[in-house]
Formats: C-alpha cells, structure tokens, sequence
C-alpha cells in the first residue's frame, strides 16, 4: 500500500519492493543566506574565504560568496527523506555513490531538493533504496549537487 502527500510517499515494505523508479518530487524553493554559510562555517572549521568574505569573494569568478560544497550536500537530507516505508522498524543513511559539484550555489541564490529512487535491492532484515539526489538553483542550467545516496529500511 502506497500514499503520496505533499511531503513525499508512504508505502511498505511489500510495496516498495514492487517499484523500479519513484519520483518522490521536491521540496520548497529556499534562499541560502550568508547567516546560513556562516553558521556551517563555525560548525565545522571552514572558513575559506569564499564561503565567508563577501568583499574578498566578489574578486573571484564567482562574484560573491558560495555556500561550501558539504552545506549544500546536507541540503538533500530532507528531500531523501520523503520515502517512508510504514512498516519498517528502522531506517538509516547507508551512504553516497557518485558525488558531484556541477555549479555552486551562491548566497542568495534560491535553491530546491529533488530525488527519485533508482533501484531497490534486499539486504539482510530489509531493503536498500538507491537514490539520485539533486539541488536545483534557481535561474542555473546546472545543479549545485548530484549525488547517489544510499537508504536502508530494516524490518
């Protein structure tokens, strides 16, 4: 049994394992702010100027300040997490495949998640979900982030 809502799909165990692909949608458009890039830089020792000088990152080719690459990849979690399978006891972040960084995301810029699970395959006492995650920027042809990531739902 399957139900989809704004905030992605709800389906179980035996119903997922019926599925090729599923577009779980995506999220909001949100704005990445400075505060936001700061707040990530203090947290995890970052502080690459392009992250977090404004005036000294209009002299780079990006002409301004630049989310880091890790902030906007953490920006995905929501968005894999819009696939909840009712009956499984658990579920965790198995992983990333193939992480890319095609375009930065710039302070300022409007951003959105998007995801669809590629494939299912049974593991010990569940099932892996294998997703491809994306963060559109608003106005850009090419996204700040692409990544495979790994889910797992034990029964």
């Amino acid at each position: 049994m399957e139900t989809v809502t704004n905030d992605g799909l709800a389906i179980d165990m035996a119903g997922l394992r019926e599925r090729d692909t599923i577009d779980l949608g995506h999220s909001e458009w949100a704005e990445m702010t400075q505060d936001e890039v700061n707040r990530f830089a203090e947290l995890t020792g970052d502080h690459n100027f392009l992250h977090v000088d404004p005036e000294r990152a209009k002299e780079t080719p990006f002409g301004g300040t630049i989310a880091h690459g890790f902030l906007s990849l953490s920006l995905l979690a929501p968005v894999t997490q819009r696939l909840t399978v009712t009956d499984a006891r658990t579920s965790v972040n198995y992983g990333l495949g193939k992480v890319r960084f095609p375009a930065p995301l710039p302070v300022g810029a409007h951003w959105r998640g998007r995801a669809e699970v590629t494939g299912i395959t049974e593991i010990n006492g569940g099932l892996q979900a294998q997703m491809t995650a994306t963060l559109e920027v608003k106005g850009s042809e090419r996204p700040a982030v692409v990544a495979e990531s790994l889910i797992r739902f034990y029964a």
